[in-house]
């Protein structure tokens, strides 16, 4: 019982409890936009993975990742085979891309979990080098650290949305770490440069999503979507039509309602009260996170929480900006919202991973 009050007092309760109240909602959702089904099987998932989640959370809390950060390469070889058992009779598709693993009833997505692994790898290849980060012969191979990730969830899953992901929690974490301004302007001249390039590399289906943001007449069917959602979240207005009282979510006319769209779900049935709430508790996590990083012993343990930290900021904003229409469907999840046992119980570990840089943080005296 002693050791249960220690870890309570020493563990950041702060970010367990802004999970769990997401959760909460998120459970009220998902059941809404199942209701018309008249089945609890993704209500009943969806706790579940919660419940897992919590447990994840205690026990990667504890676990000392410096002792780990020795074998970043190791892990780094695991996450690209995790990757490539998309390959086997395993890997199945749904929504589009073959980015799944199936085991009987259950579904895993091998980037989804990869993303943990890549943020700790990523973060202990730029400790190793930190002294020495602003130098090109230190940048390379973290390019090619991160490149080389990219490249086999593209080549095998096609999930572009998922490689943008973790293109946007490697720069958050190089900025973090202290990388010149300079590199970045450098950086993105290169991806301006690229366009044309990976224009013409793009299938027809993908670049159509781009496109119809800016001209809803160039594919009505994949604007669809899109139309559905602005819909759904300007009929909630300031405070919703009701819990189980939306006619798109309810009618089945919302696509995706409790994975992709589930922010506009909410903003049918809570209206803008309802996804402000969203917006908050997403923002406190995430404000939090930052704030773990900060507090971080180590350079690793730091890069560790603002690597997580760009994961929440970038699903954030990335999913909220594609039901308002601003951002191409891509299919990432609304964190600790959307439906998904792989998504949820990957959150949970990762905030699991930033309480215990918070449990291990450095002393008051060298915060000021």
């Amino acid at each position: 019982m002693r050791s249960v009050f220690r870890y309570l007092r020493n563990t950041d309760l702060y970010l367990l409890f802004l999970a769990l109240m997401c959760s909460g909602f998120s459970l009220a959702l998902v059941y809404s936009t199942t209701f018309a089904s008249g089945s609890l099987t993704r209500f009943k998932v969806q706790l579940g993975a919660i419940l897992l989640g919590v447990v994840c959370f205690i026990f990667v809390s504890i676990v000392d990742l410096e002792s780990m950060a020795r074998y970043w390469k190791l892990f780094y070889v695991l996450n690209i085979l995790l990757q490539l058992t998309l390959y086997t009779p395993l890997g199945y598709s749904e929504g589009g891309n073959h980015s799944w693993l199936r085991f009987g009833s259950i579904g895993i997505q091998p980037a989804e979990v990869g993303k943990v692994i890549f943020i700790c790898t990523f973060a202990a290849h730029l400790a190793s080098v930190f002294d020495s980060l602003n130098h090109w012969k230190t940048l390379l191979p973290l390019g090619l650290h991160l490149g080389l990730i990219v490249g086999v969830i593209i080549l095998s899953s096609d999930d572009a949305g998922m490689a943008l992901a973790y293109i946007a929690i490697a720069a958050i974490m190089l900025f973090s770490a202290g990388l010149s301004l300079k590199w970045f302007a450098g950086g993105m001249v290169l991806v301006v440069a690229a366009v044309p390039f990976i224009w013409r590399m793009m299938g027809v289906y993908q670049i159509k999503r781009i496109l119809v943001i800016f001209d809803p007449s160039i594919d009505k069917d994949i604007y669809y979507q899109t139309l559905q959602s602005r819909i759904a979240l300007g009929a909630g207005q300031l405070t919703g039509r009701g819990f189980l009282q939306g006619n798109q979510v309810q009618y089945g006319i919302l696509p995706a309602s409790s994975t992709d769209f589930v922010f506009s779900a909410a903003g049918e049935e809570f209206g803008f009260i309802g996804c402000s709430l969203i917006l908050a508790l997403l923002c406190l996590l995430i404000l939090r996170l930052f704030y773990v990083s900060y507090t971080g012993a180590t350079t690793f343990s730091t890069l560790v929480a603002s690597g997580i930290a760009g994961m929440f900021l970038f699903q954030t904003f990335e999913n909220i900006f594609m039901c308002l229409g601003l951002f191409p469907i891509v299919g990432l999840t609304l964190p600790l919202f959307s439906y998904g046992g792989s998504s949820v119980v990957t959150m949970y570990i990762a905030l699991g991973l930033a309480a215990g840089v918070r449990m291990r943080e450095k002393p008051s005296w060298l915060q000021r």
